[in-house]
């Protein structure tokens, strides 16, 4: 991957990402973009924004939002998709003030999509690397998109994984075989809070 975050910049944007989210949460108000931001945080990614109830140790999702093109000013990403991540993800209720200190944020950084070619739809699993590769399929009007930190966490392999990001789409498990349906791949760094509020890493994913 020819672009790199450092462990500084993670840290700058899962803080930026809950930063966001509390004012929001607090006088409904968009913070602005930091002075201090680096400037290389100001080029344009896909990014999405995770937002996790963390009980004990384990993680109950509660929202997901982001971008999965380069479309948006990542730092500018990263204040929106938290946002949105709070308040607009449709499966979940919006998040509280209360609950605020009882989640874990987690940014993620994603290059370009890039589209998987093969003579016969039967090799795409060959070139799925489980815990590197993010996966978009779409069909028309359907599309679905899956981080690569998922498979690792419910233990899929690649043909699953394919089927599971057909199912996010809303298409048959076994869609991805179609000709017609277009599959994407794509990779992404990722910084997490450890605990709320707490400190910030960078999250390791183990391939199959």
């Amino acid at each position: 991957m020819a672009f790199q975050v450092t462990d500084n910049e993670g840290r700058f944007l899962v803080r930026l990402a809950r930063a966001a989210v509390d004012r929001y949460l607090r006088v409904q108000k968009t913070i602005q973009i930091p002075e201090d931001t680096p400037a290389k945080l100001l080029k344009r990614f896909g990014v999405f924004v995770t937002i996790s109830k963390l009980r004990n140790t384990e993680k109950e999702l509660k929202g997901c939002i982001g971008y999965p093109y380069p479309t948006t000013e990542l730092t500018q990403g990263v204040i929106e998709c938290a946002i949105s991540a709070a308040t607009q993800d449709p499966r979940f209720p919006p998040l509280s003030m209360d609950e605020l200190g009882e989640t874990v944020f987690e940014v993620s950084v994603l290059t370009p999509p890039e589209q998987m070619k093969a003579r016969n739809s039967r090799d795409l699993p060959s070139q799925i690397r489980v815990g590197v590769d993010g996966l978009i399929v779409e069909s028309g009007m359907y599309k679905g998109l899956l981080l690569p930190q998922v498979p690792v966490e419910y233990g899929w392999d690649e043909e699953e994984f394919l089927s599971q990001c057909c199912l996010k789409a809303g298409l048959a498990p076994d869609n991805w075989l179609l000709k017609a349906t277009k599959v994407s791949r794509f990779q992404a760094i990722v910084f997490c809070e450890k605990t709320p509020g707490g400190e910030v890493g960078r999250r390791r994913l183990s391939g199959s």
